[in-house]
């Protein structure tokens, strides 16, 4: 017979599960954002010839932007293939065995 502390507890773990999700989403899409005002600034810099002399911009070349693109490109896979390839019934059969190891390991005395 389940307790409703039982059944409270899951929802709590699935909760922070969720959230964990929400966040890696959120700051993906600050990260997008963030990465199309610095393609938007090379370009002004590199073809329109826009002089920027403070400190972040005036670092910012072909291999700064070859590297970030990158690091765009694998976090937006790393997204996708966890939303579209991991469907939700593979995401629910993994938090409940996920929980049903931590409630295993417990020992109750």
């Amino acid at each position: 017979m389940e307790t409703n502390c039982h059944i409270d507890r899951e929802k709590f773990e699935f909760q922070q599960i969720f959230s964990k999700k929400i966040v890696k989403l959120k700051s993906f899409c600050l990260h997008a954002f963030i990465y199309g005002i610095g393609v938007t600034v090379y370009i002004l810099k590199e073809y329109f010839g826009v002089h920027f002399d403070f400190f972040p911009v005036k670092y910012l070349n072909f291999v700064v932007m070859i590297i970030w693109t990158c690091v765009f490109l694998f976090s937006a896979i790393d997204l996708i293939v966890s939303y579209t390839i991991f469907g939700k019934e593979w995401e629910e059969r993994k938090l409940k065995s996920i929980l049903e190891k931590k409630q295993q390991k417990q020992k109750w005395v």
